[in-house]
């Protein structure tokens, strides 16, 4: 293979498929990249066995042909170029890959394209587009709660799936670690009522939202039981669905909740923060004191000392007090885009609810601690 592309269009197609790869791999054929020059085009293939990542970016090629190059070394090195040059890459028979760049000559030790593992297609028979800004609000509004504990695999990544709500359909993403719940939902997108539910898997989220950023369009999506491909601005991700069984989470959203506190969000988020500064680092746990339309906040800790702050609320139930951790309460307030946050408690023992007071395709779900 032999051909000639803009330093820009290889390094951002480089970003997008080096960051699929795992740094520590042991199957070397991983750590590559996967170049295939067409007439008029480039691909890049990546893959880590679970996720894969294909894109097709514009290059001159004078001869067609396959090669696989170190993924990190390749991305470091058109990192580093010059602005504005123009890339040569070649590869023969000798598993040598050859980058010219200017003055610049880097040769990369190559292996054999039969090697690089083809993610099996199968049949992915549901298939529905959907708004790139829909699909990033599904993501930013429910990743915070993704689990990390990996005992709880089927925590791992976003629940898909299609539901009703008050009479319409709706398409909604859930995430829980079991000390909060994201549930957010959009109007069903056009032959999305069919699908299954789906775990789209953490990493596989992390790399679409960063594709997300640079597409306007709509992303094409389609899954089977076991695989979802998005396909978005030439770009096409694929990644195997997390095998396990979302819990019931409509049971751990209470409805019976009678108090109710409406807030500023970036009053409250602002205070939460300033008094979490005397939380113990372990706990993060934080106070809050309710009487009518007063809110203190309080904090402390054996060795720190203490804090308290006091702001004005929309409250006039009875007098409730009920800690949480500061930490997952301005997790869920930076997802709160409109001005005011509602709050909606039982006791200090129980589930609280909150939302945003001016959207309500979006509701969190926060457990209490004992401070």
């Amino acid at each position: 293979m032999k051909l000639t592309i803009e330093r820009a269009a290889l390094l951002k197609a480089l970003t997008h498929v080096q960051s699929v790869v795992e740094r520590r791999n042991t199957i070397p054929i991983l750590a590559n990249v996967m170049l295939t020059a067409q007439k008029g085009s480039l691909g890049l293939a990546a893959t880590d066995m679970d996720l894969a990542i294909v894109e097709q970016v514009d290059a001159t090629a004078a001869k067609t042909g396959a090669t696989t190059a170190p993924a990190h070394t390749l991305y470091e090195i058109v990192r580093k170029l010059p602005d504005g040059t123009q890339v040569q890459l070649e590869a023969g028979t000798d598993s040598v890959l050859t980058l010219r760049a200017g003055r610049s000559r880097f040769t990369l030790q190559c292996l054999p394209v039969s090697d690089f593992p083809q993610m099996s297609e199968g049949d992915l028979p549901h298939r529905f587009q959907i708004g790139a800004a829909d699909l990033k609000a599904i993501i930013d509004r429910t990743r915070f709660a993704i689990s990390t504990e990996e005992t709880r695999y089927y925590l791992n990544g976003i629940y898909l799936h299609a539901a009703r709500s008050n009479e319409v359909e709706v398409l909604r993403g859930v995430a829980t670690d079991g000390h909060r719940l994201a549930r957010v939902e959009l109007p069903l997108p056009p032959g999305a009522a069919e699908m299954p539910g789906v775990i789209v898997p953490r990493k596989a989220v992390g790399e679409l939202r960063k594709l997300i950023e640079e597409a306007d369009s709509a992303v094409d999506v389609e899954l089977s039981e076991t695989r979802i491909r998005f396909a978005l601005g030439g770009v096409t991700l694929t990644s195997k669905l997390i095998d396990g069984t979302f819990p019931d989470y409509e049971r751990v959203i209470p409805a019976g909740n009678d108090k109710m506190m409406e807030v500023r969000c970036a009053e409250f988020s602002a205070a939460v923060d300033r008094v979490a500064t005397i939380s113990t680092e372990k706990s993060r746990a934080i106070k809050l004191t309710l009487g009518k339309n007063t809110l203190t906040l309080s904090a402390t800790s054996p060795d720190a000392g203490s804090a308290t702050e006091e702001i004005e609320v929309g409250y006039d139930g009875a007098p409730i007090e009920i800690g949480f951790n500061s930490r997952y309460l301005l997790d869920i307030t930076q997802q709160i885009t409109g001005a005011d946050a509602r709050f909606m408690m039982a006791d200090a023992g129980s589930p609280t609810v909150v939302r945003d007071a001016a959207d309500e395709s979006a509701l969190y779900v926060l457990m209490p601690m004992r401070v």
